[in-house]
């Protein structure tokens, strides 16, 4: 038998659903003012591994001639999306709930143990807990990846007014491709998170929607199903 039990609280929910949409426009209008100047790409001597972005990328996702579309849709939800991430860290300390989430000096090995369990190279349980040390390690870091963006957003924004910030990430071509790389990273993000979403099953997945996950009933002569509201 099965119980409703609670694992994630109404505005923990509410900050997540409103970024994820947000962030994929952010990226998307990013991407409209990326195309303007398109510098970057890892190159060893005289040859190009990887280019960001080949032609065919920008004419997929009709992305071209799209700057001043850009700059104002990337604009506006730039403060929804600060103001969304500043409420969702100032709730996780008044609720409490940074201590889930806070990483320790033995955040990293056990990550990798968690890794090597995903990986079916490691078969000993991992530690009981709302999250595991790779998803604390995980959810940690990408708000600190949002803090990074807003700093780095404001000094390519306005470099003039804002120099002495541009001056401390090292002008404003570096601010521009530390903006750049952070972007970067939420797309690897995502592709994981979405991975290990659809790896952990409709219950986890369900968990972020309504609050509440289905968890098997520990001990004996317990029949019944306990009914819950999300909150």
């Amino acid at each position: 038998m099965t119980r409703l039990e609670h694992k994630h609280d109404r505005a923990v929910r509410y900050f997540h659903w409103i970024n994820a949409p947000v962030l994929a426009v952010m990226i998307w209008s990013g991407l409209l003012i990326y195309w303007a100047y398109d510098p970057y790409q890892i190159q060893v001597g005289g040859v190009v591994l990887l280019k960001f972005f080949p032609v065919w990328f920008y004419k997929t996702l009709d992305l071209e001639s799209g700057l001043a579309t850009g700059m104002a849709y990337h604009f506006a939800f730039m403060w929804v999306f600060a103001i969304n991430g500043l409420l969702y860290v100032s709730y996780t300390f008044w609720s409490g709930h940074w201590r889930e989430l806070r990483p320790s000096r033995r955040t990293p090995i056990e990550a990798f143990h968690v890794v090597l369990h995903d990986l079916k190279l490691r078969r000993t349980p991992l530690p009981p807990g709302k999250f595991n040390a790779a998803q604390r390690l995980a959810y940690t870091g990408v708000v600190m990846m949002g803090a990074g963006s807003l700093v780095t957003g404001l000094a390519v924004y306005k470099p003039t007014q804002l120099a002495f910030l541009t001056t401390v990430l090292g002008g404003y071509q570096a601010a521009r491709l530390e903006h750049f790389a952070l972007t970067i990273g939420y797309g690897l993000f995502f592709v994981v998170h979405i991975a290990q979403v659809v790896r952990a099953g409709w219950n986890n997945f369900r968990s972020m929607a309504t609050g509440y996950e289905l968890v098997p009933v520990v001990g004996e002569g317990r029949t019944d199903v306990v009914a819950a509201t999300a909150c």
